[in-house]
């Protein structure tokens, strides 16, 4: 999808160039980049917010001040072709909680590419930073305002009324949401609000944030060059209460000064501007600390909040200590070699676990387990990472890990289980990695639950990681909770080593262990066992509570000496920072696994209508675009997207932005990861039905699936006439096909 989407946005750049700007020398067109080949496949992919213009009819591309009357362009563009549009004025307001951040960009773009007298659906783009979450996105054009709301669809039924538009997910680097408007006019400006939310990075007591914010030269009006508004607002709160201190930035921020409370920061930059930002927002700032702190915060729910118990988070930091002790390690790597993993995923994943293999110390052990319908095992124990057995072993991944076969998960994760089960003041870990999903994926979890209850004083952890869409994400997530580890996932191919890499960093660098929060009377943690605390990234845990809390909280947990810790977290209120919308992603997140586990009903319903209350997206919910104009109150708008008056328009329904259960069907057949077919265009499924009739194996005996591929060029005509033509094809063979009946069956003689 990602090439695909850049593929159009090289046709629409080269639509472009019939535009018209005059012959005022002084009136240039827009800059145009060189055109996409192979190399650079995905080279036109938005690096900033951007805004297209979606052309299926490539005579209403002209410049709609100065018509240039160029003969017409006969034939139309499928798929569509993508012109990126001028923008006329940019804001960015960027605010870090804690370690996320909400990023909302304003902005305004003109369809300077339209005639006047014709219209076009805009396509909206936008590349999100670490774990990004779009929240909304609020569109004014033409008079009319439409905006984005999450609505719980019951049935099949109530989505087909509704009206269908292209948008959803690019699972590329960054992460990239894209939606299209309804039709815009030549010539109209368009107002457009997006926020999202997305994870601050974090490296030895440093946050670092990164917004997609390189504009191309393109995007830059046509004409004399003027000067144009740009703008950046950042407020930062730590959380913690301590001293916060900037260390880098990309834009020449101004320190606001009015801000005077310990652990916040906040920055302005404001300019006149020729060209657009040509670098993306990057900042970093440090939380001063050499050991292990953090704070617990407080805060009331919202009025409308369907939970009105009190919200609290405890919240981690481990400090920049440069010469912390870690824990010693056992590490098995339970790896998925199944036909569906052949090329460049099984080779990021091997060239990972040499890179791991080699960071071990002498004192830590390791052993593979590659596994598809059957188990493989680099030694039948636990050896010891000397430079010797790591290079054994590195030679050992390059002859056996060779895909093929089908997927079984469970044997070689009790193999490892066993392998673990005598280990004495080490830290064992079981970092499984798969692209699949399976039938017995409940009961797996089952069985490590029971083995995980026997362990001795530190059972194994289960870090899991994903592969693409077709593996089951919430069984991998509800896998590493019960084994108290940590759970990513790369669903573009192109991720998967520097994000196994990362977890595989934040698995090995563990500091405390067996982290337990002091028990209270009448208090919810949202995680049944808490996740051990790396010195690559901070812990949050979260819960509701009834009553009074404490001003203190105690957290206990275990030290790589095997000696016991006990830290006083200080209660804070939180009231400058928004903790419902803060916890609400890695809930909805736990309560989806959780409601997959034990497929219960009544908290599908409680996350879908957590999901509607903040804007999370979830597995139960569906983005809509309605437009602004609604009957009844807000609160009544969020229950039903049914609630649009009269004069208001049909709702326009996104595609599913969620990654669903797995597929167990894929994964039987072995398709590799990225490999999601395209739905069939509507001329397509016709064709696809007529050659689908009662006289279907004739047909197939002429045909083959490459025809049935081709037709996806056709148009709707051409496929009602092939419709008519098979159709009396097929009533001839029928008739054919019953003659010879009577014949076999009568003789032919009239039957007795």
């Amino acid at each position: 999808m990602a090439e695909d989407f850049s593929k159009a946005v090289d046709d629409g750049l080269k639509f472009s160039k019939r535009l018209y700007f005059g012959k005022d020398r002084a009136v240039s067109p827009p800059k145009q980049p060189p055109s996409m080949d192979k190399a650079t496949s995905c080279a036109f992919l938005p690096t900033a917010p951007m805004v297209y213009a979606v052309i299926s009819d490539p005579g209403i591309v002209d410049n709609p001040d100065i018509p240039s009357y160029q003969p017409h362009v006969h034939g139309r563009c499928d798929p569509p072709a993508l012109i990126p549009l001028t923008m006329n004025r940019v804001e960015l307001q960027v605010d870090c909680y804690m370690d996320t951040a909400f990023i909302g960009v304003s902005g305004s773009w003109r369809v300077h590419c339209i005639k006047g007298s014709k219209s076009c659906g805009c396509r909206v783009a936008i590349p999100m930073g670490e774990q990004g979450s779009i929240l909304g996105v609020e569109v004014d054009v033409n008079g009319k305002s439409y905006h984005t709301q999450l609505s719980q669809l019951e049935d099949d039924k109530e989505m087909e009324k509704m009206t269908h538009v292209e948008g959803g997910f690019l699972r590329v680097k960054p992460h990239i949401f894209t939606l299209t408007t309804p039709q815009v006019n030549g010539g109209a400006n368009i107002s457009i609000k997006m926020s999202w939310s997305q994870k601050l990075s974090y490296s030895n007591g440093n946050f670092s944030l990164n917004v997609p914010f390189t504009f191309p030269e393109y995007v830059i009006p046509p004409g004399k060059k003027y000067l144009k508004k740009e703008k950046i607002q950042l407020n930062v709160n730590s959380g913690v209460g301590t001293e916060v201190s900037c260390k880098t930035a990309s834009h020449s921020l101004k320190e606001l000064r009015g801000i005077s409370q310990v652990g916040k920061l906040g920055f302005l930059y404001e300019a006149d501007v020729l060209n657009w930002s040509n670098t993306d927002f990057n900042f970093s700032y440090t939380v001063s600390s050499s050991h292990t702190h953090g704070a617990v915060l407080v805060q009331s729910p919202p009025m409308h909040d369907i939970d009105q118990r009190e919200i609290f988070s405890v919240y981690l930091l481990p400090g920049n200590e440069q010469s912390r002790k870690v824990f010693r390690r056992d590490v098995v790597f339970v790896v998925d070699i199944s036909g569906s993993m052949q090329g460049k995923p099984l080779d990021d994943v091997k060239n990972v676990i040499s890179a791991a293999l080699s960071k071990l110390h002498p004192e830590d052990s390791f052993c593979i387990i590659a596994f598809n319908g059957q188990t493989f095992l680099s030694s039948t124990s636990m050896k010891s990472a000397t430079k010797e057995a790591v290079e054994r072993a590195i030679e050992w991944i390059g002859i056996n890990l060779i895909a093929g076969g089908d997927t079984d998960i469970l044997p070689p994760l009790t193999q490892a289980i066993e392998m673990l089960s005598n280990t004495r003041g080490s830290f064992p870990i079981i970092f499984l990695v798969t692209d699949g999903s399976v039938q017995d994926e409940r009961q797996i979890c089952d069985a490590m639950k029971n083995r995980l209850t026997e362990a001795g004083p530190i059972a194994p952890r289960i870090y899991t990681f994903g592969i693409g869409t077709f593996c089951n994400h919430y069984f991998l997530r509800m896998l590493a909770m019960i084994g108290r580890g940590q759970y990513d996932a790369a669903y573009d191919i192109d991720l998967v080593e520097s994000r196994m890499q990362n977890l595989f960093t934040r698995a090995s660098s563990v500091i405390l262990s067996n982290i337990a929060v002091e028990t209270l009377d009448d208090l919810e943690v949202f995680r049944s066992h808490i996740p051990d605390l790396s010195s690559e990234s901070p812990l949050t845990v979260s819960g509701r509570f009834r009553g009074k809390f404490p001003s203190t909280l105690k957290v206990k947990g275990l030290l790589p000496d095997m000696s016991n810790i006990e830290i006083n977290l200080k209660l804070q209120d939180a009231k400058d920072i928004p903790l419902d919308k803060l916890c609400t992603k890695g809930q909805i997140e736990l309560l989806t696994a959780q409601a997959w586990y034990g497929d219960n009903k009544k908290l599908e319903d409680k996350v879908a209508k957590l999901s509607l209350q903040t804007n999370v997206v979830s597995e139960y919910t569906r983005m809509v675009i309605l437009h602004k104009e609604l009957s009844g109150s807000q609160e009544a708008s969020k229950k039903s997207c049914t609630n649009i008056t009269k004069d208001s328009e049909k709702p326009m329904l996104l595609p599913t932005l969620s990654v669903g259960f797995g597929n167990l069907v894929a994964t039987a057949e072995n398709i590799p990861p990225g490999s999601e077919e395209q739905k069939l265009p509507e001329a397509a499924e016709i064709f696809v039905r007529a050659a689908s009739s009662c006289c279907g194996a004739i047909w197939n005996r002429c045909c083959c699936m490459a025809c049935i591929q081709c037709c996806s060029k056709v148009n709707p005509q051409c496929a009602t006439v092939f419709t008519q033509l098979f159709t009396g094809l097929a009533c001839a063979g029928c008739l054919n096909c019953c003659a010879f009946c009577w014949r076999g069956c009568c003789g032919g003689d009239g039957g007795s």
